[in-house]
């Protein structure tokens, strides 16, 4: 998708005055600078904004346990007991799932550590872990404790796919040569949907089809790509999934993560698990120790472990009913590629030798995060926009992350963003 763009701060106005999706922007608590006015804010790959309604549905639930207490597991509007359920629908939209394939539950890595005490069963000749670098540190720091955990040496089991010299990203080719090198040791191939450094959206239809022809099981991080890109896990045949709520989402800090086991094993009793008692049958659930045997759900359900936690889910609620009033991720990730195609337009167009977006060009190739990396000074850039009034993150040594994204940023946004990081080139 190509589009016409211009550098002239009319033509931001004017793409804001035609977008479809402006009004969604009204939606959020805007975070404002010392002048009081709204921040640019594009820093929703770390932290999404807090959706107005969350506050409503929040203190729902406090009113529900000041008046109900254990009584609202059943009897509040929306009972404690079943709540997850209420997650379950737009979840699987969104994730491109199956109703009976997602589990809103925990955070992200105590779900990588559930997920993989199932699918990751290393033996003496399939032991090895693909995944690429650099990876989100939680998940190196989840893969490793894994490795060690069954008897292995992570300098032995743990296979990268690394970015070629001079470059930043990951070449498909590089991953499928790892796996056609080691692809009959390899027991699991873990990536990221998007990678959290530079923004790379890797193609893990065509990841997932060459591990599992060698025999792998995959599982995706999506903690950079959930609400961020469209995704098929079920239809990719992806094996398992793992992402949080707090960035794209925009559930909040802490917010309840997620889960997705692919239907063939979500509906197999056998598959071992670390096991919990929500995971357990509901219909035995509640006979305690009358039925000390474990029966999981036939869903991704039986991989819960505990009950519902009600506040960090409710926020959610809020915020995955605007990713349905919007119309979905193929709505929002046409505004997204314009809104960053349009950011990459005009940092092209200052000339500037002092930085260089390390992100792929391609559009399909990236989420809505540009990383731009600074040669020269980056910390005291990164500063100076901040004083500037914009909101971006850090990454060390070197890279600046901004993320401008299409439920609440607007064109004129990024067009100023530019602006200012011309003018302190």
């Amino acid at each position: 998708m190509t589009f016409r763009f211009s550098a002239d701060e009319k033509f931001a106005l004017q793409l804001d005055a035609e977008d479809p999706l402006r009004q969604f922007r009204e939606r959020f608590h805007l975070p404002l600078g010392k002048d009081g006015k709204p921040l640019i804010y594009l820093a929703g790959n770390s932290l999404g904004l807090m959706p107005k309604a969350a506050r409503k549905i929040v203190e729902q639930e406090l009113d529900d346990w000041a008046k109900l207490a254990v009584d609202a597991h059943l009897k509040a509007p929306t009972p404690w007991y079943s709540y997850h359920e209420t997650l379950r629908e737009p979840t699987a939209r969104l994730v491109g799932a199956k109703p009976n394939e997602v589990i809103c539950m925990n955070s992200l890595t105590v779900n990588l550590h559930l997920m993989m005490a199932t699918f990751y069963r290393p033996t003496k000749s399939r032991f090895k872990i693909l995944m690429e670098e650099p990876a989100f540190p939680s998940d190196t720091y989840a893969i490793k404790t894994q490795i060690v955990h069954h008897g292995f040496d992570p300098n032995d089991a743990l296979v990268l796919a690394r970015p070629r010299e001079g470059e930043f990203t990951v070449r498909q080719d590089d991953i499928e040569t790892a796996l056609e090198k080691h692809g009959d040791q390899i027991a699991l191939v873990l990536f990221a949907g998007v990678n959290f450094f530079t923004g790379q959206l890797f193609d893990i239809e065509r990841i997932t089809a060459a591990a599992q022809k060698r025999g792998c099981a995959v599982g995706v991080d999506l903690a950079h790509a959930a609400g961020n890109v469209p995704l098929a896990l079920h239809d990719w045949n992806v094996d398992f999934a793992v992402w949080c709520s707090y960035k794209y989402l925009n559930a909040g800090p802490g917010a309840v993560a997620g889960a997705f086991v692919h239907e063939r094993h979500a509906t197999n009793r056998e598959l071992p698990r670390l096991a919990g008692w929500f995971g357990n049958d509901p219909a035995t659930r509640f006979r305690l120790h009358l039925e000390p045997e474990f029966i999981p759900v036939p869903s991704a359900d039986g991989w819960q472990i505990s009950n519902p936690p009600i506040f960090s889910m409710a926020p959610l609620r809020s915020s995955l009913s605007i990713f349905d009033e919007a119309g979905g991720m193929k709505v929002l990730r046409a505004k997204s590629i314009k809104l960053t195609g349009y950011l990459q337009f005009l940092l092209e167009q200052t000339g500037s030798k002092r930085y260089a977006v390390v992100t792929p060009r391609e559009a399909d190739a990236r989420g809505c995060q540009l990383s731009i990396l600074v040669h020269e000074h980056p910390k005291e850039l990164f500063d100076k926009l901040a004083a500037a009034g914009v909101k971006c993150d850090f990454r060390e040594p070197n890279v600046i992350r901004a993320a401008p994204t299409p439920l609440f940023n607007t064109f004129h946004e990024v067009w100023r963003f530019a602006k200012i990081l011309a003018e302190h080139q």
